[in-house]
């Protein structure tokens, strides 16, 4: 039976309470906040600055700087009602404090919306004197960011409108977060021997790895099903999100949503199509693959509930918790003591992860926090390898927030989506690395050779066909073509049978595998999964072979933040990825693991082999 969060015991949960003691504390800090100002106006010392910023850079600086302070306590403030709330979903206490911190985020949104603007009103010469200025020193690639987006700024007036739209706009996400991590049930479903397994989105990643081929399949067709129930609110919620991203996009003049997701950030468009042409390219490797499958697992037919099972039932490497984090800790010894000090605290002594699924709790895994807290990271940890690899996954973005944190200011202290998959696949790589060193027995190496080879194609191919679809649908909507259900369950599974290739039965229940995917709702995310682990390999490889310099670069680019454009930074590292290498890379990279397995395979059937 899964728990209710109640009953958690408390070793198992992230220290909340490094925030705010507990929920009354944060109330009486979010009350004392959010009364500092009566209505209409929050926050009216950020008002005064209004209409000043052209009399010198010492006005910006003080308005900078108010404002950060003010965003910094909301920082705080939702770090702890998130975390909260995605404890128990369901916790009515906990959703009105997150509804509430969200309400008055958007009040700073919108009352902060002139800044802008009003900067970029200011003429040329201004501009460029205020960037030489001294007093702006610590703020000038902050005010470089902005002037880059200035044929992209609307008047004051319409930027407020925008803030103002903004809470309505995040209405197809939230409702989808809560459909899928709170209100649906999925039931039980029956293995080969008739017993009844509960399903829920945590064991059904057990179930579609479990060698129990029945059970798979159930799981398979009864989560999906779950979904088809729903279809046509589940697509005018994804049409809903991919709406906001027009609006946002056309009203701030771009030519396509993927242009107003990567400009700001300096990643031109030919970096997306980049990568899904060179995956395309060489797809022929991920067929290999799966016809591999097919052979090794004595299957007349390949079905999608196949693809992701161990190749050999000999062993199923499980560990429990405390195990895994030993492991991570020790998978980190190329990247330094102070690297792997930092991390044995956060993990051993500080609290950063809540460990385990409890009843209402948001599925999946991430790692959160705010420049005053430590990294938290939410797990829902079921003893399997690949939630070793996910702890890894996890705690890669936590050090890197870790390192930025300490190492640069509260406003370059955040570092970029592009960014932020590079530390977390390098630290999965390390982990890869560390086992296979222990490794000696070939059963076992064939188990963790699957491993990488999966990480890979869930990591670099999954992710890209994520990302062309992502892509297709917000074409199409930008070209005024409905989305309707059949007509993305047709799409998405001409995607399927492309990827897979003709080793796999594409069953008809993944054509709705797209309405249960939370990142199509993050407007251009999950590109950068792939182009993460892309980089995340070369620059591995460079650290663990590579000079101590090698690994001192690597600790720079983590201390970086936004301090630079995310392709400058990477390229700081020594990974270009305005260049098709690292993705080519990659794709060898899986190429050359699939052949040493083959090799091994040829000389041991891990179906029959007994440990």
């Amino acid at each position: 039976m899964i728990k209710t969060r109640e009953e958690v015991p408390v070793e198992d949960r992230w220290n909340v309470e490094a925030l705010y003691p507990n929920q009354e504390e944060w109330e009486k800090a979010f009350q004392s906040f959010a009364s500092q100002a009566q209505q209409p106006l929050k926050w009216p010392a950020l008002q005064a600055f209004q209409g000043t910023l052209h009399e010198s850079p010492e006005k910006v600086k003080l308005a900078l700087e108010l404002m950060m302070s003010i965003d910094r306590e909301l920082s705080k403030l939702y770090t702890y009602a998130h975390l909260r709330h995605d404890e128990d979903i369901a916790n009515p206490v906990f959703k009105k404090s997150y509804e509430q911190i969200l309400a008055l985020a958007h009040a700073f949104a919108q009352e902060t919306a002139w800044f802008q603007p009003e900067i970029l009103k200011l003429p040329d010469e201004t501009l460029e004197s205020y960037l030489a200025s001294p007093y702006l020193t610590a703020y000038r690639f902050y005010l470089e960011r902005i002037i880059r987006v200035k044929k992209h700024t609307l008047s004051p007036e319409n930027e407020k409108l925008l803030a103002l739209a903004g809470q309505a706009l995040q209405t197809s996400y939230k409702t989808f977060s809560s459909l899928n991590d709170a209100d649906f049930k999925f039931g039980s479903v029956l293995n080969s021997e008739g017993e009844e397994k509960p399903l829920s989105h945590a064991t059904y990643s057990l179930y579609i790895r479990d060698q129990d081929r029945q059970l798979r399949k159930n799981a398979f067709e009864n989560y999906h099903k779950h979904y088809s129930d729903f279809e046509n609110t589940l697509c005018e919620l994804l049409t809903g999100q991919v709406q906001n991203h027009i609006f946002q996009a056309r009203a701030r003049h771009y030519s396509s949503c993927l242009e107003a997701a990567l400009f700001p950030k300096n990643i031109n468009t030919a970096v997306y199509h980049a990568l899904i042409q060179a995956v395309n390219e060489q797809i022929s490797v991920l067929h290999r693959y799966m016809q591999l499958r097919k052979r090794i697992l004595k299957l007349d037919e390949l079905h999608l509930y196949d693809v992701y099972v161990p190749l050999t039932s000999a062993i199923d490497i499980r560990l429990p918790y405390q195990e895994a984090e030993d492991l991570v800790i020790e998978s980190v010894v190329p990247l330094g003591e102070e690297y792997q000090s930092f991390l044995r605290q956060g993990l051993k002594d500080h609290r950063w992860v809540d460990r385990y699924e409890n009843r209402n709790k948001r599925s999946g895994a991430y790692s959160s926090g705010c420049y005053d807290s430590m990294p938290y990271i939410l797990m829902n940890y079921k003893d399997l390898l690949r939630d070793v690899f996910t702890l890894a996954h996890e705690a890669g973005h936590s050090m890197h927030s870790l390192y930025s944190r300490r190492s640069q200011p509260y406003h370059y202290s955040d570092y970029p989506i592009f960014l932020a998959e590079v530390a977390s696949t390098f630290n999965e790589d390390l982990l890869i690395r560390l086992l296979m060193q222990k490794c000696t027995d070939p059963i076992e190496k064939i188990f963790l050779l699957n491993q990488k080879i999966e990480d890979i194609r869930g990591t670099l191919f999954r992710q890209t066909m994520f990302a062309e679809f992502e892509l297709f649908v917000h074409q199409q909507s930008e070209e005024n073509v409905p989305l309707t259900p059949q007509f993305l369950k047709q799409a998405y599974r001409e995607l399927n049978r492309k990827y897979f290739g003709p080793s796999v039965v594409i069953d008809q229940e993944i054509d709705i595998e797209w309405a249960r995917i939370p990142h199509f709702y993050y407007n251009f995310y999950v590109f950068q999964y792939a182009t993460g682990i892309s980089a995340a390999l070369a620059l591995s490889e460079k650290v663990v072979s590579g000079k101590e310099e090698d690994r001192d670069a690597y600790l720079n680019f983590l201390k970086g933040g936004s301090s630079q454009y995310p392709i400058d930074m990477l390229k700081k590292a020594g990974i270009d990825m305005e260049s098709p290498e690292p993705v080519k890379s990659a794709i060898r990279k899986f190429d050359e693991l699939l052949g040493e397995l083959e090799q091994l395979l040829d000389q041991v059937d891990p179906i029959s082999a007994k440990k």
